[in-house]
């Protein structure tokens, strides 16, 4: 198709970027006691119909100068990372533990939470990546987790160690609950329900004000202890002791923010961990082929209720793991930190990564949390830019930024 046939195609595409964007970034109402006006800037609305007219007039042969510079020749292969992935990980890990003592007291603090939003993402690459299953409610285990450790510490004065193992195996058990329903549903029905699912939480969350605090969420949920040393000015206890006191050191509050940063890495590199394990082990091979062909999975002999449950229990057991450190970590949850929005980005993360891709996961987890710390000016366009960068990896990278790697078998020639 030649640029003059495209042209009145692009055209139309850029009137109706206009008409979508123009409510959300050109023009809003200004309230200024009884007068309302609609004021705005056009610029945005501008931008994003410029870019999506070049993009659909010069698609074709944007297409042909990315097929023929070969541009994903820069992204490593899976074969190049199965090689250097034991040096790489142990250098990559000298260098995490190390990091925090040298950096700002922000840049550890969101770092932090990117490894949270690592732990969300390799827990759902279990039940999207591996198994093939599409759930768009797993906020919910995340927030599961969180109130469960929430409540545990409030009503019963457990610390964050006894509470862990609890709060994982409740969420382990929610999972296992919203795979019963869901075991005959595939696709869109699935995620039809596992999206209710999430809802439901969320309004349970919202509405049980004598258990979960309703819109006030919980608050002065305890931090985290390093063999029971408080990582405070003064112990919370009349017994207790805190870190700096023990060994002899003057209080500083950037300690609690490496040590939470550490205790993270420690989470994840375990969940990462006990996931090779199990990929490796035939339920992981069993995952794989119900992503494949649920009816050649059956008539191998394989039980797919027990694959399905598996999948969703693990992936929810790692879910809780994210939401009890949340909870620590904040020190207070309400139902507002787990909405749907929450959902879509961390299967946003899964598949921007690459399904059933350890490592992508983790760098497209980074990529999303701490990408929007640096360019805070254009915090407001955020959720454009993360849609456009979507479509974009649609058209031109499908599978991913680092796919996951394939066992294969060549015959020779």
């Amino acid at each position: 198709m030649t640029l003059k046939r495209r042209l009145p195609e692009a055209l139309s595409m850029s009137l109706l970027t206009a008409l979508l964007t123009l409510p959300v970034l050109g023009v809003h109402l200004q309230v200024e006691g009884l007068k309302v006006a609609l004021q705005g800037d056009a610029r945005p609305v501008c931008i994003a119909m410029t870019a999506v007219f070049l993009a659909r007039l010069f698609q074709e042969p944007l297409k042909q100068a990315y097929s023929w510079l070969n541009l994903g020749r820069l992204l490593p292969g899976p074969q190049r990372l199965a090689t250097y992935r034991t040096p790489l990980l142990t250098l990559l890990v000298g260098a995490a533990l190390i990091w925090p003592f040298f950096a700002s007291r922000g840049a550890v603090d969101v770092a932090t939470l990117s490894l949270i939003y690592v732990m969300l993402g390799l827990g759902l690459n279990i039940v999207v990546g591996y198994a093939g299953l599409l759930d768009l409610g797993y906020v919910a285990f995340y927030a599961v987790g969180a109130y469960s450790y929430a409540l545990l510490a409030q009503n019963f004065g457990l610390g964050f160690w006894e509470c862990l193992p609890v709060s994982v195996a409740m969420t382990a058990t929610a999972g296992c609950l919203l795979g019963f329903p869901v075991l005959r549903l595939r696709g869109d029905y699935l995620a039809i329900v596992t999206l209710g699912f999430g809802e439901i939480v969320y309004l349970l969350l919202n509405n049980l004000d004598s258990l979960t605090g309703g819109p006030d969420g919980v608050k002065n949920i305890p931090k985290p202890t390093f063999f029971g040393l408080e990582f405070a000015r003064e112990p919370s206890t009349p017994g207790g002791v805190t870190f700096h006191r023990f060994f002899g050191l003057d209080y500083r509050g950037g300690d609690v923010v490496i040590f939470l940063f550490l205790l993270a890495l420690v989470l994840v590199l375990f969940i990462l961990f006990v996931i090779d394990r199990l990929i490796r082990m035939p339920i992981g091979r069993a995952w794989e082929a119900l992503r494949e062909d649920e009816l050649a999975c059956v008539s191998l002999g394989l039980n797919p209720t027990v694959i399905k449950l598996s999948a969703f229990t693990l992936g929810a057991s790692f879910g809780g793991f994210a939401g009890a450190f949340f909870a620590a970590r904040q020190g207070f949850i309400n139902p507002e930190s787990f909405t749907f929005i929450e959902s879509a980005i961390v299967l946003a993360i899964v598949v921007l990564g690459g399904m059933g891709s350890q490592i992508g996961v983790i760098l497209a987890a980074v990529a999303l949390t701490v990408l929007p710390e640096v360019a805070r000016q254009f915090q407001e366009y955020r959720m454009l830019a993360f849609g456009l960068v979507m479509i974009l990896m649609m058209i031109w990278r499908p599978q991913g930024l680092l796919p996951a790697s394939r066992p294969r078998l060549e015959l020779p020639q």
